[in-house]
């Protein structure tokens, strides 16, 4: 039924005249003659009252605390802190608490989610969403990123049920930080998702929650890094290098493209493989292996 009464409502929207309960004029909704006609008449059928309103609190967000940014069109609840050389561009909201710093650029369609905090300087691309996160100075999210999410965490209890662990802390990006597209960085559970300052991340890749991540590290395409890792500084990841969870990486190691950490790495250098070795060692077993296919011994 209520599913039925949002479609019907939305038939009898009027720009012109609306009125969500005590709310503005400005945004809302109008009962029309149709409207009134489906509502007895739902009414009648599911033995409720007839008398039907409409307040601010059944419309969620009170959206009359949003006003346009006059600096691109976007819209900014009354209670962000936006600094007024701000770019926010038509789409793109601004929600509740919210703070940015001088010249942030917002692009369309992104959403700014409560309590978020953005460094000066910083560019947010196209229909990126953050939420639970801070961005520091100078940072460039590109299209499609999403920050802050709840990680994934679940566990079985004593009946076999699946329970959601609770996912309550932040996601912190450094200043300079890079981050390509359709990157996902998970908020903590048990400490802050951290990305160093300089850090570079290209597209796709995901990155767990309570993850640590050193400064001036570089993440190539599709890596994957699973919760509760800690990486140190000047740590390079080939494409598609996986990491599994709780795994310690020291400062400057660098993997292999398609290598997977399933051990802690303590000493610095180049490795490779699965499970990742040193360079020298992997590059002994591929040729091994090449050796042994090559005179076909079984």
């Amino acid at each position: 039924m209520a599913v039925r009464m949002r479609k019907l409502a939305v038939l009898c929207y009027s720009s012109s005249s609306v009125g969500c309960g005590n709310a503005s004029k400005k945004i809302g909704w109008t009962w029309g003659p149709r409207l009134r006609q489906h509502v007895s008449k739902f009414s009648s059928d599911q033995n409720v009252s007839r008398s039907v309103t409409i307040n601010s609190d059944d419309c969620g967000t009170d959206y009359t605390d949003f006003h346009k940014w006059r600096n691109g069109g976007g819209f900014v609840h009354k209670s962000a802190q936006v600094d007024p050389t701000a770019i926010i561009e038509i789409g793109a909201v601004v929600n509740p608490k919210s703070v940015l710093g001088p010249h942030v650029h917002i692009g369309p369609g992104a959403v700014i989610g409560p309590a978020v905090v953005i460094g000066g300087s910083t560019k947010i691309g196209y229909n990126v969403a953050l939420g639970n996160c801070s961005v520091g100075e100078s940072c460039i999210i590109h299209f499609g990123t999403c920050i802050g999410q709840d990680g994934f965490g679940f566990y079985v209890d004593e009946q076999g049920n699946m329970l959601k662990k609770p996912q309550l802390l932040s996601a912190r990006i450094g200043n300079h930080v890079e981050i390509g597209a359709n990157t996902c960085i998970d908020r903590g559970s048990w400490r802050d998702t951290v990305i160093g300052d300089h850090s570079k991340i290209d597209n796709l890749v995901q990155v767990g929650h309570n993850v640590v991540i050193g400064k001036c590290c570089m993440l190539c395409g599709q890596v994957g890094i699973a919760g509760s890792v800690t990486m140190g500084d000047y740590v390079t990841l080939g494409g598609k290098v996986a990491v599994r969870d709780h795994v310690s990486i020291t400062s400057k190691v660098r993997l292999a493209a398609n290598s997977c950490v399933t051990k802690d790495i303590t000493e610095p250098g180049e490795y490779g493989g699965f499970p990742a070795v040193p360079i020298n060692e992997w590059r002994r077993q591929v040729a091994t292996h090449r050796w042994i296919l090559k005179k076909g011994i079984r």
